[in-house]
């Protein structure tokens, strides 16, 4: 059974997300997990309020997150009725990027699905604050939905690489597993002006190749060196429908992260970004 956790704050966005996740995996036994995390709604306020104010406050606060949490499974439930998925319901007091590790890890989870903005939906911004932060630190692969996208079959998936840097096998495989249940071609987008010749290039694009068996790959290479650009360039002259990027050390993904501010990142995508993360698991 594929397990999915669904950060939401109950914006339309969020439900976005919830909807493109039963429509990727229809054909999945899946658990879905939707989370909430309130503890910033009471932070927000504890300076005005006495403990015993700001204990009703927290019940009152879990009693309004778990009544919405029951509505919006209802509403997917009519919305889908798929048998093959289940979903499960938790709000937690907690920091977001906490509870959604300790979940990862407590419920051994494949994918985090959540959309690029929540509730402020800042269109100034490629990925909301709180996104962001999932990405750069969730111990398990974020896939990202743009506001507003509408569900289409992953068909054309961009991987965009510099080949220098060792994949683990966890994280790729879901992003095979899905290439292999639609048939997709996977493009492998190599931003530089010099093949990629190196020997540990050479090996790595090796491991790819075998991790991705059975699957179409293609293999691109563009001397734009300004990285957003040519991945929204290629995105849109090639109809891709999902981004795939590596969140590590020496990738492109992490030269988004690291060089933007919490406010800003450079990267706007259209399409759904997958974000692997390059670390060891807690879990087992």
């Amino acid at each position: 059974m594929r397990k999915i956790i669904l950060p939401t704050d109950f914006s339309e966005n969020a439900y976005n997300a919830l909807r493109y996740a039963c429509q990727l995996f229809k054909y999945e036994k899946s658990e879905i997990i939707l989370l909430n995390t309130y503890a910033e709604k009471i932070y927000t306020d504890e300076n005005l309020l006495s403990k015993e104010l700001i204990d009703e406050l927290k019940a009152v606060t879990k009693t309004k997150a778990e009544f919405a949490l029951k509505e919006i499974s209802s509403k997917i439930h009519d919305e889908f009725c798929n048998p093959r998925h289940s979903i499960r319901s938790i709000a937690a007091f907690g920091d977001l990027v906490d509870e959604v590790n300790s979940l990862v890890n407590s419920e051994n989870a494949d994918l985090v699905i959540m959309g690029t903005r929540g509730a402020t939906n800042d269109r100034g911004l490629g990925f909301g604050s709180n996104t962001l932060l999932v990405l750069k630190y969730v111990q398990c692969p974020v896939l990202a939905i743009p506001a507003n996208f509408s569900y289409q079959e992953p068909k054309n998936i961009l991987f965009p690489t510099n080949f220098l840097i060792p994949y683990q096998k966890r994280e790729l495989k879901i992003v095979g597993e899905i290439a292999r249940d639609f048939k997709s071609i996977i493009h492998f987008l190599y931003l530089s002006k010099h093949k990629a010749t190196s020997a540990r290039q050479k090996d790595n694009l090796e491991f790819l190749k075998q991790q991705f068996y059975n699957i179409r790959l293609e293999e691109h290479q563009s001397e734009e060196l300004q990285k957003e650009k040519a991945i929204e360039e290629f995105i849109a002259t090639n109809k891709i429908d999902l981004l795939v990027m590596v969140n590590s050390r020496h990738t492109y993904l992490e030269d988004f992260l690291l060089t933007s501010t919490i406010d800003k990142v450079g990267l706007h995508p259209k399409v759904p970004l997958l974000a692997l993360q390059n670390f060891n698991r807690e879990c087992t």
